[in-house]
């Protein structure tokens, strides 16, 4: 597990946020009928239940999107994944099929409401990461999506720079199909799903898709820098 550490300037855009951080020896694989029958299933129910116009007012992806704007971001711009993924489903685009462990993260997300990093935590460098804002000095790879502009995203920075945001991950340490040592971390700007019913859903999907063991899990408080282990 990951000392997480929190800025000053996250504290004040974000007062309620909280990180459950979940880490696992797994193994990553093509994504199995059976995960992509549930993934079908969640994606029907998300258009069923949300207009095009309601999805960001859906209270995780409300809460992130406030956390944006009191960083200077325009959200509009540089959606929350969860948002970006359930706008994909609700104007019938679907979910891309990649991997397991990337599919996982994604049924997830649409599932709670919340933005999820996945990374390999065997190429983090370190064992501390600061959430804090971005700059525009920031030299950050988003994957699939080339340079980013993260400046005013908030970032979880190791000691070389950015592997993730609410946005989009870093290049860097992006899942892999050789990845075994899982790093994930649920961004809970405001709360739609309680953390130990998230942290419930992703165990059950990690133990019966990648055969994961040595799961672990904790709760990072931004506003005391309490964490608390689940």
């Amino acid at each position: 597990m990951k000392e997480i550490l929190f800025s000053d300037k996250i504290r004040r855009a974000a007062p309620e946020l909280k990180v459950l951080q979940i880490s696992a020896k797994c193994t990553n694989c093509p994504t199995s009928d059976s995960l992509w029958e549930e993934i079908c299933m969640e994606c029907d129910r998300i258009a069923s239940s949300f207009k095009l116009d309601e999805i960001n007012k859906r209270p995780a992806i409300a809460a992130t999107r406030k956390a944006y704007k009191a960083l200077g971001k325009e959200p509009n711009r540089y959606r929350p994944s969860a948002e970006a993924l359930c706008r994909r489903i609700v104007t019938g685009k679907g979910l891309y099929r990649l991997s397991a462990l990337i599919d996982i993260i994604n049924l997830a997300s649409v599932k709670s409401g919340y933005s999820i990093g996945g990374f390999d935590c065997d190429i983090i460098d370190g064992n501390t990461l600061l959430l804090d804002a971005g700059t525009p000095e920031d030299i950050f790879h988003g994957i699939g999506r080339g340079p980013l502009n993260i400046a005013g995203l908030p970032v979880y920075r190791d000691r070389k720079g950015g592997i993730g945001t609410p946005t989009s991950d870093e290049e860097r340490t992006k899942l892999s199909l050789d990845t075994s040592n899982l790093l994930m971390l649920v961004n809970i700007y405001g709360e739609e799903m309680e953390p130990v019913e998230t942290l419930g859903l992703i165990k059950s999907l990690l133990f019966k898709y990648t055969s994961a063991t040595s799961i672990e899990a904790s709760l990072h408080i931004a506003a005391t820098g309490d964490t608390v282990s689940l």
